[in-house]
């Protein structure tokens, strides 16, 4: 029972809700999840189960793919469908404006977080502060926007596909084209369709999960290269010791023994090897 979970969560549901039914449907002593998603986001919502969560921060740092719409000429407090309308606008806004300010987005650039977001002040989350009317904003953030393709706009629906950095908020690209356009704009809809090197196409639903859906934590690696050591030098990583090895570059590696244990995550640094997270 160690290993992640592919949930494709549907709307409404709280990432906090999705983390209690697996909890509860797996007995699991530890559930976690790699990157909340609001209640109005479906798509996948990755999972790390008792050991597993260990190894969540390798994830919560990804970057993440979405499918997004935004509707056009209407703000609301939360940035999103779910807050209070509070401007309309009827202006024409033309295809190629809204494309070109889209596009805009690409690269680097610093982001203000909505008000009502899971970021902390005092130690008191800010949809908190929001939700008593007081409206506290953090400061920007340097985000990255990889790509974005697939534009569309019919009415003042704009839909598009976006691959982002960790800590995006997709809302506040929303409420800032909005601002660019000079007529508003909220986030209608999200899909989370692809974390690191996990996809939608494999995530079920809660309700839908076995323990035939864990991912072992070995698995979920697989995209860095294996190491099999010997069984003194197992002991030796396990416990914290440098091993020399000059087989491989600067690199972080899944490290097995010879009996084919899978012993964690290992960085090899100037030739010299040792764990960085251990099962």
């Amino acid at each position: 029972m160690d290993g992640f979970l592919l949930v494709n969560k549907r709307v409404g549901d709280s990432s906090n809700y999705v983390v209690q039914q697996a909890k509860k449907k797996f007995r699991a002593n530890k559930v976690g999840h790699l990157g909340t998603l609001d209640p109005l986001a479906s798509g996948l919502l990755i999972l790390a189960v008792n050991r597993a969560t260990k190894f969540s921060s390798y994830f919560l740092e990804s970057e993440k793919f979405y499918q997004v719409e935004i509707e056009l000429g209407i703000s609301t407090d939360t940035d999103d469908s779910t807050g209070k309308i509070i401007s309309k606008s009827n202006s024409k806004i033309e295809e190629s404006e809204v494309k070109k300010e889209l596009y805009g987005f690409l690269g680097k650039s610093m982001q203000v977080a909505p008000f009502f977001s899971a970021l902390k002040h005092k130690g008191k989350p800010l949809y908190k502060y929001a939700r008593e009317g007081v409206f506290i904003s953090k400061p920007a953030r340097e985000i990255s926007i990889k790509n974005i393709d697939s534009f569309k706009l019919k009415n003042k629906s704009c839909t598009f596909n976006i691959h982002c950095t960790k800590g995006t908020y997709i809302r506040s690209i929303a409420r800032d084209l909005g601002a660019r356009l000079g007529c508003g704009a909220h986030m209608k809809g999200l899909i989370r369709t692809r974390q690191n090197n996990f996809n939608l196409c494999d995530a079920v639903r809660i309700e839908d999960l076995t323990k035939e859906n864990i991912i072992s934590i070995d698995k979920s690696f697989e995209m860095l290269e294996k190491i099999v050591i010997n069984l003194d030098d197992a002991k030796k990583f396990v416990n914290g010791v440098t091993i020399q090895n000059n087989n491989y570059i600067d690199s972080l590696f899944r490290v097995f023994n010879k009996n084919h244990t899978f012993l964690g995550i290992g960085e090899i640094k100037n030739n010299d090897l040792k764990h960085k997270q251990l099962v």
